[in-house]
């Protein structure tokens, strides 16, 4: 049971993801963001439990417990007969040959300190998914509240960014690197913005449908409200300009739709089937389109900016490396080993735009696993969700929204940030809530006192 104390904490920690997570360009914010999401761990790790764990939530930190180990077997150092034997790394051999040096052992990560620098990424959603089936540290709604107040004032701070008169030198963009010009808000990438803004849909259709039947005036009011900021977000990704953001959102509002309409509707299966068909389209239309396009098909003028070459690029590079995969964090060092030379130019790749690809890659055979398990307790829990009638609207608007996340990974990077991975690491503890949404609104109240005359 929820304590009254204690509901806010999950919320709380969002929001400051939200405001604080847009970048890795963020060191210091970043390192906050981590040394909270460490304290919110180890008080889940020491609290006292009312119940036991379900099986789902179970499943779900077995599974990120297996990601971590994978990576700290990464980075325990190998005897030379054993590492120069897997994949490439014999041009490791030939650097040390070259200096006269004898091979020392190594790691199978080409970069150790990266791992362990990308696995730190993993706290912030790992401490909300903590959080909420652990302590259950939070309320629905108050997660919805946190969301769509951290889009709305990134939407705003985007507002006062595209109003500047200079882009280039305006101080209300937070990051060196970013896309000036467009309404990043808390963010350095325009795209991860549109991300942030196409998950609050759902959640906005979730506060609509958990109003209903109260009275005909408090639904109209919350319907009004839920328009009003469903305008201001369709405004914030006109003004973000992304591309994902526009192909993310026509499914999304579809989907979103499902939550609202009664069980029983004969649209349903109408927009099911839409919602799908949008999907591919947008899925098709980014892989067609080059980094950082102003609109659908204009192509890459080099192979730096093109998905498709990008994507055939890592492919080499993961088939090259399997089994044992490269290590964690470190793509941006192995990418260029298998660039074509008269491709280079002054513009590196830092991403594969294709987080899937890139873990493949970076963990190999241990990455595809993981992966698979993953997509299979998603799939699970999703359907779960949407078959259970007591589930409740947040849980099924966390399943769009966690789908958004997972498709936009298809062509993009957005769990690279502390912000949208919390937002993945609410949605997957909202899905995998042992008990209905019901229950825990009803434990979380103080029992009511009547007196009797």
């Amino acid at each position: 049971m929820a304590r009254p104390s204690r509901v806010f904490a999950a919320p709380a920690y969002l929001f400051a993801c939200l405001i604080l997570g847009g970048s890795a360009q963020g060191i210091w914010q970043n390192m906050a963001l981590q040394l909270a999401g460490l304290g919110i761990i180890a008080w889940a790790a020491l609290d006292r439990a009312d119940a036991p764990l379900a099986l789902a939530p179970k499943l779900l930190l077995l599974i990120a417990v297996l990601a971590m180990a994978v990576v700290a077997l990464q980075t325990i150092p190998l005897p030379a007969s054993v590492w120069t034997r897997l994949g490439p790394r014999h041009l490791i051999a030939d650097g040390f040959a070259e200096l006269g040096r004898n091979l020392p052992p190594q790691p199978l990560s080409v970069t150790p300190a990266e791992s362990l620098n990308s696995l730190l990424g993993i706290i912030p959603p790992l401490a909300l998914v903590c959080a909420m089936v652990r302590l259950k540290a939070f309320q629905p709604q108050w997660l919805a509240i946190a969301l769509i107040a951290g889009a709305m004032a990134g939407t705003a701070l985007g507002a006062v960014q595209v109003a500047s008169a200079n882009p280039e030198l305006s101080p209300w963009y937070l990051y060196g690197e970013t896309n000036t010009g467009r309404a990043v808000g808390f963010f350095a990438n325009a795209d991860h913005m549109a991300s942030l803004l196409v998950l609050t849909i759902p959640f906005l259709a979730a506060m609509v449908a958990s109003g209903r039947r109260r009275s005909m005036q408090r639904d109209f009011a919350v319907m009004a409200v839920a328009a009003g900021l469903l305008l201001v977000v369709l405004i914030g990704l006109a003004l973000n300009g992304s591309l994902a953001g526009y192909g993310l959102a026509l499914p999304v509002l579809a989907a979103s739709a499902l939550i609202i309409l009664p069980p029983r509707s004969r649209r349903r299966f109408w927009i099911l089937a839409l919602t799908a068909l949008l999907v591919a389209a947008s899925v098709t239309a980014l892989e067609t389109t080059s980094i950082g396009a102003g609109k659908i098909g204009e192509h890459a003028t080099s192979a730096v900016r093109s998905r498709s070459e990008i994507l055939s690029t890592t492919t080499r590079a993961a088939r090259d490396f399997m089994p044992a995969g490269s290590g964690l964090g470190s793509f941006r060092s192995v990418y260029p080993l298998y660039e074509r030379p008269e491709q280079v130019t002054s513009t590196y790749v830092i991403h594969a735009h294709n987080d899937y690809a890139e873990l493949v890659l970076e963990l190999g055979f241990a990455g595809i696993v993981l992966i698979l398990l993953f997509l299979a307790w998603w799939a699970a829990a999703v359907w779960r969700v949407w078959r259970a009638a007591q589930s409740g609207p947040f849980a099924r608007a966390a399943a769009i929204a966690s789908a958004a996340v997972l498709v936009h990974s298809v062509v993009d990077f957005p769990l690279r940030t502390a912000a949208i991975a919390a937002c993945l690491g609410m949605c997957l503890a909202l899905l995998a809530a042992g008990r209905p949404e019901a229950a825990i609104e009803k434990g979380s109240l103080r029992p009511t006192r009547h007196v009797v005359i």
